[in-house]
């Protein structure tokens, strides 16, 4: 079955940097799009990025400039690398896969902890 398991995840001065990861396995990760997702307490889940099958990537306005999302498809992972943190980046970050022929994001991983101090 799909599995997607985050990490990296953890506790960061507002300016600095985590790299979050998405282990994939149960499916063939070359044939998905894949992104990523976050939810701040009291909010509603947001998309943060997304990098198609072939590689074309979007990002949330908020976090374009700051946020870079990647794909090794020899590794069946994908990468949030978040740089010059802030406050406002608190979330729990989820990893989510979909076909590329499906229209919704149907396949979440459990999340993993972002935490950024003022």
């Amino acid at each position: 079955q799909v599995q997607l398991q985050e990490s990296g995840g953890g506790l960061v001065q507002a300016g600095g940097s985590l790299r979050l990861s998405c282990a994939a396995s149960g499916f063939a990760f070359s044939t998905y799009d894949m992104g990523w997702f976050r939810q701040a307490p009291g909010k509603q889940c947001e998309l943060v990025a997304v990098i198609r099958s072939g590689g074309r990537t979007n990002y949330a306005d908020s976090v374009k400039g700051r946020f870079t999302i990647s794909r090794d498809n020899a590794r069946n992972t994908v990468y949030l690398q978040m740089n010059t943190l802030k406050p406002e980046d608190t979330a729990v970050y989820f990893c989510a896969g979909k076909y590329i022929l499906r229209s919704n994001y149907d396949d979440w991983g459990q999340g993993t902890q972002v935490t950024v101090s003022s």
